[in-house]
């Protein structure tokens, strides 16, 4: 595996996890870069993560991985897409604020949510003999980019789009993990 396609696996594997970033990113007011930054290292850590303990599991495991990963990711991502869309359309009785930042364990399960494909490809790796630190590494880093920059982008459109921001990036969410879903019903890639 050359450095060339493990490039590609990091950028595969942070694209969802980016669009995520924007749809938490709309939903702040007006997150700083530290905010996007500290979002970025939550998701890029899980993203890292995730695919050494799939490629730890191994062969024995692959089976039952890949049969239930795309409705692990589709049940997480559908129920934070579902909550992002009542908070946003809730009536704003002006007492409350949208939040400066997101809580950790928020981040984190929306980082679990987009990294289930992750532990899946792990697996894969540990057919092709791949050099599993530098592939962590590398869809951490990628991670870590996309969902700084994605924040950041959210910050833009949550000023323009306001609620209504928060109900998209709901929407976006439940959209991811339906694609997640259908691409592993169907076999598309």
């Amino acid at each position: 595996m050359n450095l060339f396609s493990i490039l590609l696996i990091g950028i595969a594997m942070s694209t969802d996890a980016f669009a995520a970033a924007v749809g938490k990113g709309a939903a702040m007011r007006r997150p700083r870069f530290s905010e996007a930054l500290r979002a970025g290292l939550i998701f890029g850590v899980i993203e890292a993560i995730t695919p050494v303990i799939g490629w730890l599991l191994g062969t024995a495991a692959s089976r039952y991985i890949t049969a239930w990963d795309h409705w692990i990711a589709f049940a997480v991502l559908g129920l934070l897409g579902l909550h992002m869309i009542w908070n946003g359309t809730r009536p704003d009785d002006g007492a409350e604020e949208a939040p400066r930042r997101h809580g950790f364990w928020s981040l984190a399960a929306t980082g679990l949510g987009t990294s289930i494909d992750a532990m899946a490809v792990g697996v894969s790796l540990a057919f092709l003999d791949a050099p599993i630190g530098l592939v962590a590494a590398v869809i951490g880093l990628c991670t870590l980019v996309m969902v700084t920059a994605g924040i950041m982008l959210g910050r833009v459109l949550g000023a323009l789009a306001g609620k209504r921001a928060e109900i998209v990036g709901g929407a976006i969410m439940i959209l991811i993990g339906a694609a997640i879903l259908y691409e592993h019903l169907t076999g598309a890639a």
